[in-house]
């Protein structure tokens, strides 16, 4: 089948971004910048593309101005192909003066631009969650079982349970009842057939991802008549179509992660260290799409590394580095020791000339100077961290919001372009 020619994609850039400040105080969540070298809105068009789907919008709010360059800058088909990622903004019209009001309202206010394109059904995705999926063996099941409606499910834990929107489905997966994060003492209420390997590892509850296939008439009708004041599909429009339409399951079964806070930003990021991590980057088939950026390689000297991700153009010459992310043309100095953290590297190199008129003002170059120790912290693009600085994120610390840097969850994120002058200390 060819996918391309019945679906179209759309992706939700997200709000605010609140919980992942100061991370998104320039930037929308889907720019922020993903295991050193991508943004994480290259996962759902990634999966697109790898699942044969190249015609994307990708709706945007907050703070757009970086993803709008990184998109434009990216994802260019050929032009004898029909595929495209184009950003849709929001905007005011004359029949309608607001903004973006949540999912629904924001692919309610879209779906005008996509009048003059052929399709029968739309994908739906967020644009801040972290997985590997084939969405063509969703849309096929979603054709079998002739739903109206499908969405991705996964299985989660009790202790999961009540921060998910929770469903439940019969034998022949159709969705029956729906709940939004259920209180703990209702769990048992909702328990879900989610197959052998996934109840032995206490994964009872299915999960909404976020993700929907909507038959084109059906998403019009919902968004235009039925649900014409709805605001968002999770909480409005999917437990008010249960009952009208045949609305299905797709479970999926694999890693998936929503980044919906500082703490699960940076444990993803992490578990990307390990031997065998949970998300695969080097996977032929599904492979990770971003800017290429025609760096030079990475260049490191007399440095430690274990368990490590160290991206193009950096220039190292740490004593140690662990369980950490080094983004691009990150520049470290001798001596230094870095533990748990996520360093997102910079936009730019400083030439001699920079990093003179830096020394004369007493500015610390770019990057992170020598003799530093830097532990459980997120450090964003375009730092600049002077000789001797010591920060050591952990439980001892209370959130806090500085100038220079907040505190969440003992994770210490400093700021994109701080200036942390020599022998600073954090915690």
């Amino acid at each position: 089948m060819w996918i391309s020619k019945s679906l179209i994609a759309v992706i939700l850039g997200g709000g605010a971004g609140t919980r992942l400040y100061p991370l998104t105080a320039s930037r929308s969540k889907p720019a922020v910048p993903l295991a050193g070298k991508y943004r994480l809105v290259d996962i759902p068009i990634s999966n697109c593309i790898n699942s044969n789907i190249n015609r994307i919008f990708v709706l945007t709010q907050f703070n757009s101005a970086s993803l709008n360059k990184h998109i434009k800058n990216t994802y260019q088909f050929s032009a004898f192909s029909s595929g495209f990622t184009d950003i849709l903004a929001a905007e005011q019209t004359p029949d309608n003066p607001q903004w973006f009001q949540g999912t629904a309202d924001a692919v309610r206010q879209s779906l005008r631009h996509l009048s003059s394109f052929q399709y029968d059904h739309v994908l739906i995705l967020s644009g801040d969650q972290l997985y590997q999926m084939d969405f063509g063996n969703m849309f096929r099941t979603h054709e079998m079982e002739g739903a109206d409606i499908t969405i991705a499910t996964i299985p989660v834990t009790a202790q999961e349970a009540t921060e998910f929107g929770i469903l439940k489905a019969d034998e022949k997966h159709r969705i029956v009842s729906f709940i939004e994060k259920p209180a703990a003492e209702l769990l048992p209420d909702w328990l879900s057939d989610t197959g052998e390997a996934m109840k032995s590892a206490g994964r009872n509850y299915l999960a909404s991802m976020g993700i929907y296939i909507f038959k084109k008439q059906v998403l019009i009708d919902l968004l235009y008549s039925e649900h014409a004041e709805a605001k968002d599909f999770g909480k409005e429009i999917i437990p008010g179509c249960i009952d009208r339409y045949k609305v299905s399951s797709y479970q999926y079964g694999g890693y998936w992660t929503d980044i919906g806070n500082i703490s699960s930003f940076f444990e993803a990021n992490l578990a990307l260290t390990r031997e065998l991590p949970p998300f695969n980057l080097f996977d032929n088939d599904n492979k990770v799409f971003s800017r290429a950026r025609m760096l030079p390689p990475a260049k490191i000297s007399t440095t430690t590394i274990s368990n490590a991700i160290i991206s193009e153009g950096c220039i190292i010459n740490a004593k140690l580095i662990e369980n950490s992310v080094i983004g691009i043309r990150t520049r470290i100095g001798s001596g230094t020791q870095i533990s748990k953290c996520y360093v997102m590297g910079s936009d730019y190199y400083e030439t001699l000339e920079d990093m003179k008129y830096a020394m004369e003002r007493g500015v610390p170059q770019l990057g992170i100077g020598i003799d530093c120790l830097i532990q459980n912290a997120i450090l964003d693009k375009d730092c600049r961290i002077g000789d001797n600085v010591k920060i050591r994120g952990g439980d001892h610390l209370p959130d806090s919001d500085h100038e220079l840097y907040t505190v969440k969850d003992g994770i210490v994120v400093v700021k994109k372009a701080a200036v942390l002058p020599d022998n600073y200390e954090i915690g």
